[in-house]
C-alpha cells in the first residue's frame, strides 16, 4: 500500500471535509477503510471518523447516477455492520452523502435508523 503524503491525502478529502463543513460536522481524525478490506464491490467511499468528542461517525459517500431506493437502505446496513467488525466498535453517528437522487421512502427510511442525509 503506497504511503500518502499530508498534501496529497488533503487535497484527496478537501470536497468531502468542506461538504461536512458546511453542514457543521468537524472532525479531528478521518480515516478511509477500503471497501475491498470489507468484501463489498460497491463504489463507495467508507471514512471512519472522530469527532472533537471522541464519538465515533461512520460516514458512507455513493457517488451514483441511479436513484437511491428501499433496497439500498438494507445494503447500507449490512456494510455499516461490516464496518463495525472491521474497525471493531460501535458509531454514534452515520453520515450519508449522496450526489444520487433519493426516494422519499428510503429517505424516511434512512432518517428512521438514525442516518444523516447530505
Amino acid at each position: 500500500m503506497k504511503m500518502l503524503h499530508f498534501e496529497e491525502t488533503r487535497t484527496m478529502f478537501k470536497p468531502i471535509i468542506d461538504r461536512l463543513n458546511a453542514k457543521g460536522l468537524i472532525y479531528k481524525k478521518l480515516d478511509e477503510v477500503p471497501p475491498k478490506a470489507l468484501g463489498i464491490r460497491n463504489k463507495i467511499r467508507l471514512f471512519n471518523a472522530t469527532d472533537r468528542q471522541g464519538y465515533y461517525t461512520a460516514i458512507f459517500v455513493v457517488a451514483q447516477k441511479s436513484r437511491v431506493v428501499m433496497k439500498d437502505v438494507e445494503k447500507f446496513e449490512m456494510i455499516l455492520r461490516k464496518l463495525e467488525l472491521y474497525v471493531d466498535h460501535a458509531f454514534k453517528q452515520r453520515v450519508l452523502m449522496l450526489d444520487a437522487p433519493l426516494c422519499s421512502k428510503a429517505e424516511a427510511a434512512f432518517k428512521q435508523q438514525g442516518w444523516k442525509l447530505i
